[in-house]
């Protein structure tokens, strides 16, 4: 019996660019800008966070070294939380202003919106 598989994305309150800290896991207390995410694993891609070791084959045609290269893995979305710029690491709620619906801080009430 073959697997279903949902196409539908689930919500996800955490957005690209937006800093986050590492509540939980190896890199416990870091800080960093969110470079991706992938809303149906629950994953995120945090900069300079979970760093991981990748053997990289060299290939002349598109000017790479080989060698060892460092990057970024991903990484749980539950392990982090959103900072807000007044109260740093905060829970995420969300109101209707005006026409818009926004993520508000749940501490001091402020918008997370850039």
């Amino acid at each position: 019996m073959p697997k279903t598989v949902s196409r539908e994305h689930k919500r996800v309150d955490i957005r690209r660019n937006d800093t986050v800290k590492v509540m939980s896991g190896r890199d416990k207390g870091k800080e960093g800008r969110v470079l991706r995410v992938f809303p149906n694993d629950s994953k995120i891609l945090v900069e300079h966070v979970m760093m991981v070791k990748k053997h990289v084959r060299p290939n002349p045609q598109r000017n790479i070294k080989g060698g060892i290269a460092e990057q970024e893995s991903r990484m749980a979305l539950s392990a982090v939380q959103l900072v807000c710029p007044t109260c740093g690491p905060v829970r995420i709620g969300h109101e209707v202003r005006g026409d818009r619906k926004v993520r508000v801080c749940r501490k001091c009430n402020t918008t997370l919106e850039k």
